[in-house]
């Protein structure tokens, strides 16, 4: 470990060859900043749905937070991060009781700083308060810090992730305290719109400031969408198949996390096609981790291989109905978002439960 004083980062096991780690002197600043937020215990009187901005000073992006622990149980603060972790907060808070644990997985970006029992924390939590000779006792009393990515496993801050959450908690701080006076500050002036703290550097450093922000919601997902065969289409709707009814279908990531050395661990993708009223599996793939475009590969195949054309074909997620757009309209074949995709969940609870039984 390298002495506080030195700014050098902590080598603690397991450090990721691709990303910068704190310092230890970032590290001690964000186990402050943490700590005095424990001390306020803003959930004492602010709900997770209070939610306010704080933008980063370096970056210019917005986090989301949201003070967690009214409810008694998981105590934390949580960082959504831009346009596109509002959007996943805002999914969770409206869909939150029929998200599965395949939805969560490819949902959340944001950052927490949260306060666990001891049993909780990893070799490189504790190898960090050890190096700051810190010392915690008790129920909820060990701050622990995460990272979440959509389609990753949660995991340890970057340094630049420690910085921002390092001057997100005090400003949490300042906007609890101002709200448990006055708790209608939040209130919104229209539907879109937050209130954020934002820095400008002053004479003595930063000053903050409250501003009123509207995030830019993007209409469609900027999906990578590789070019389908012609030709191949044109011998499918040639060869004259049969037809079934409704196909559900979709690429979702699997909740088991692979490992690979020197990387952040990540969900795979997988996709079923089941048969939406027999509830028999047609086909399945595994993919990599962005990997939409697979989705087009394995319903095709599927057609050629069973020699049966869908009428319909449901899907769950916006990323898979742009991706299956392309070949639909080509085959005629008619494309439904849906809410639910009930056989197809059937399929994965099984196939996890299968898993489960082999590894366990």
């Amino acid at each position: 470990m390298s002495d506080r004083s030195t700014g050098h980062s902590v080598a603690v096991k397991g450090q990721d060859a691709w990303q910068q780690s704190p310092s230890l002197k970032e590290w001690g600043e964000l186990y402050d900043s943490a700590m005095k937020f424990k001390q306020a215990e803003c959930w004492n009187w602010m709900w997770d749905t209070d939610l306010f901005g704080v933008q980063n000073p370096e970056s210019g992006e917005v986090g989301y937070c949201c003070v967690m622990g009214r409810g008694g149980e998981h105590f934390a603060l949580g960082v959504y991060l831009g346009t596109e972790g509002l959007e996943t907060y805002r999914k969770i808070q409206r869909d939150g009781n029929s998200l599965s644990l395949f939805d969560m997985v490819g949902l959340q970006k944001c950052l927490t700083a949260s306060f666990e029992d001891r049993r909780y924390l990893s070799e490189r939590d504790f190898n960090v308060i050890k190096a700051l000779s810190l010392k915690f006792r008790g129920h909820n009393a060990w701050p622990q810090f995460r990272s979440y990515l959509p389609g990753y496993a949660p995991w340890y801050l970057s340094k630049d992730e420690a910085k921002f959450l390092t001057v997100a908690l005090p400003q949490a701080v300042d906007v609890a305290l101002r709200f448990k006076d006055n708790p209608q500050m939040l209130n919104r002036l229209s539907k879109n719109q937050y209130l954020v703290r934002v820095a400008k550097k002053g004479q003595y450093g930063l000053e903050w400031s409250d501003e009123w922000m509207e995030p830019s919601f993007s209409e469609k997902k900027n999906v990578d969408i590789q070019p389908v065969d012609e030709h191949r289409l044109n011998k499918i709707k040639s060869a004259n198949l049969r037809h079934s009814e409704i196909w559900e279908t979709d690429l979702f990531y699997f909740p088991q996390a692979i490992w690979e050395k020197g990387q952040r661990p990540y969900y795979p993708r997988m996709m079923f096609i089941v048969d939406h009223f027999s509830g028999m599996v047609l086909g399945y793939h595994l993919a990599e981790t962005e990997k939409w475009c697979d989705i087009i590969e394995v319903i095709l195949k599927t057609i050629e291989n069973l020699k049966i054309v869908p009428e319909e074909m449901w899907v769950k997620r916006e990323e898979s109905l742009i991706t299956l757009e392309s070949i639909t309209s080509n085959l005629k074949i008619k494309l439904k978002k849906v809410k639910s995709l009930p056989m197809l969940e059937i399929a994965q609870e099984s196939f996890l439960g299968s898993i489960a039984g082999e590894r366990f």
